[in-house]
């Protein structure tokens, strides 16, 4: 299946820079709210479903014999047009 990138930002940005914008992401998450993400004339907004698929990676980028460039990479993945199909009694 082909991949379609609708919203790409990299820069480099200080440790407690990330940590607060990690912080906005899951305090949304936990609030239900929608997430809008920005950077100069481009956003994009989603609503992240209940359930998600959650993958933890880190690896190593550059020649084997040799110091290279080590990633963490945090991903939410679902289906596009996914509800949240809760139980729920009123």
């Amino acid at each position: 299946m082909p991949e379609e990138v609708i919203f790409e930002d990299e820069r480099v940005m200080t440790r407690a820079d990330v940590a607060s914008y990690l912080r906005t992401v899951a305090d949304r998450l936990d609030a239900g709210e929608s997430l809008t993400l920005e950077t100069g004339t481009d956003s994009v907004t989603v609503d992240v479903p209940n359930d998600v698929e959650f993958e933890v990676k880190v690896e190593r980028e550059g020649p084997a014999d040799g110091p290279g460039e080590l990633g963490l990479e945090l991903e939410l993945e679902w289906d596009e047009g996914a509800t949240d199909d809760s139980l729920s009694i009123r």
